[in-house]
């Protein structure tokens, strides 16, 4: 029988020819290192980080922008910090996005959860977030003709609790015997709610986002409880800069409330009409919904890339700031990747 020969002598450019063709195949981590400029994160990582770190003994930490490069990944890829250190390891394109070589020491899972807990403890994400979003009005992508708001649900793990727990949870309180066992506590999400959306039930928590109309970039964002409704997170969305602009929602945004927040910001209300038992929408009504629909559709392509292309559907954390932060870094890694979509008819890195 005839052997092919399928290995070869190492050489000293083996790592750098495979390299290559990974970005021939469209690596997108390559667009996402020359489109982004990650150095803009820098100033509020280390003004965050650096003064903590450099008062402890020990090793030196990790670079803090590589650190943040290695969450834009498990947001991407939607993968845990055990898997994430694996791929890191395995991967040469991820080595490649991250600036590491062969030789050079990879964080293990333990550092990228501290990293990420101490991100959310500091409260940063958000500011993180609207970082990015200012290199993006620079670049004259948010372009303020109008805005979109909705809002998606992003499930967690279920907690196996008893009826009893569950009430005291909804009421706002602790079931008096976790108290005590603070292994279990750190265990329980006491934060995420049930919901309900077309018949089916889901747990976990609610992103709130308002969208430019334009560009599809999130602007704002708010989290909470899955058990919230759309409307109550408007007010908090909204701000001066919208001013004058068109507003468009679906109709769970639709009522009394939302267009008065609406009006005292001399938004053109475009929410859609919704209809009742006693009072239907008459074809004119649901002509000009059909017509709304056009433009507040644009929302549900930034929901479809999360859960999709990210698998953002679903997170593996505990409580309403873990949550928040791991909501916030999709949003965050969205605008990323969205911005990569527009960079074809612009100049320059954000």
């Amino acid at each position: 029988m005839m052997k092919y020969k399928t290995a070869s002598a190492r050489g000293l450019f083996d790592e750098e020819v495979r390299l290559e063709k990974l970005a021939e195949q469209s690596d997108p981590l390559v667009k996402l290192r020359e489109n982004i400029d990650f150095e803009i994160f820098r100033p509020l990582l280390e003004e965050a980080f650096f003064k903590e770190d450099r008062g402890r003994g020990g090793a030196r930490p990790y670079d803090y922008v590589m650190m943040f490069k290695i969450l834009i990944l498990q947001r991407y890829y939607s993968i845990g910090d055990d898997k994430t250190e694996f791929a890191i390891l395995d991967r040469l394109s991820f080595m490649r996005f991250l600036g590491l070589s062969l030789s050079d020491r990879v964080p293990d899972a333990k550092t990228i959860w501290l990293f990420r807990e101490k991100l959310t403890q500091k409260g940063l994400t958000e500011q993180l977030f609207q970082r990015l979003n200012q290199a993006l009005q620079r670049a004259g992508l948010i372009v303020n003709e109008g805005k979109i708001i909705d809002a998606s649900i992003v499930e967690v793990p279920v907690q196996r609790n008893t009826r009893e727990e569950n009430k005291a949870i909804k009421e706002g309180e602790i079931p008096e015997h976790w108290q005590d066992d603070e292994k279990k506590l750190s265990q329980k999400d006491t934060d995420a709610r049930w919901t309900k959306k077309n018949g089916r039930s889901f747990y976990g928590y609610k992103n709130h986002v308002k969208a430019d109309q334009k560009s599809k970039l999130i602007e704002t964002y708010a989290v909470t409880a899955a058990s919230a409704h759309d409307s109550q997170e408007v007010e908090n969305l909204l701000n001066q800069e919208d001013r004058g602009q068109t507003l468009h929602a679906d109709k769970a945004y639709s009522g009394e409330p939302v267009a008065k927040i609406a009006a005292a910001y001399q938004m053109e209300n475009h929410i859609h009409q919704k209809g009742r038992r006693d009072r239907q929408l008459t074809e004119e009504q649901k002509a000009d919904n059909r017509a709304k629909s056009k433009v507040r559709a644009r929302v549900e392509h930034i929901f479809g890339f999360i859960a999709n292309s990210m698998n953002g559907s679903y997170i593996r954390s505990i409580g309403l700031a873990r949550a928040a932060t791991a909501i916030g870094l999709i949003n965050l890694t969205y605008n990323m990747f969205r911005y990569m979509q527009l960079a074809s008819t612009t100049s320059g890195r954000a």
